[in-house]
């Protein structure tokens, strides 16, 4: 009887890219429990020394980077303007 091992060995990236490449099946790499997610799009943005310095004294504050202290800011921001806008239609 042929023995088979119980672990899994784990491959790189570029690894599977090159199984894929060859047509060979690859879906036991991935189980299917991500979710797909929208790909990321680049916003530039000009701000003042002053602002990026608060930015950064904020994010150091909260241990996190300026970008995702933006994007949080920017999330809050548009939850108040829907939940503004619901209140509105409400009332």
């Amino acid at each position: 009887m042929k023995k088979t091992s119980k672990t899994k060995r784990t491959a790189s990236a570029e690894s599977i890219a090159r199984q894929a490449d060859k047509g060979q099946d690859i879906s036991s790499y991935f189980t299917n429990k991500g979710k797909m997610m929208p790909p990321l799009e680049n916003l530039g943005i000009d701000l003042n020394k002053r602002m990026m310095d608060e930015l950064d004294k904020t994010a150091k504050r909260l241990n996190m980077t300026r970008q995702a202290l933006i994007k949080q800011f920017i999330r809050r921001g548009l939850d108040e303007h829907y939940s503004a806008q619901k209140n509105l239609k409400a009332g």
